[in-house]
């Protein structure tokens, strides 16, 4: 499992989506069958991959299982128990 996180250094919800999603995955243990990336939408690399994953707002998670996205969140921080629901899965 990836989840992608679309964010900017200087935005408060794309950091606090950033350390909700590594806390989840350090506390169910899950460091070896899900990785997170967070995606700077400041840099030119960052705006790429987000023109190329539709993402029009900050942050923007998406979970995605062997390169098909499952559930995505736009302009908002993931649900806590939205998100938890999806690693369970994972574990």
């Amino acid at each position: 499992m990836e989840i992608h996180v679309f964010g900017k250094q200087n935005c408060g919800k794309c950091l606090s989506t950033k350390h909700k999603v590594q806390h989840f995955i350090e506390k169910l243990g899950l460091d070896a069958t899900v990785s997170m990336k967070f995606i700077d939408m400041d840099t030119v690399e960052g705006m790429a991959e987000g023109a190329f994953c539709d993402v029009f707002e900050v942050p923007t998670t998406i979970i995605q299982e062997q390169g098909r996205d499952i559930v995505r969140w736009d302009g908002v921080v993931p649900d806590s128990l939205e998100l938890k629901q999806h690693f369970v899965g994972a574990a």
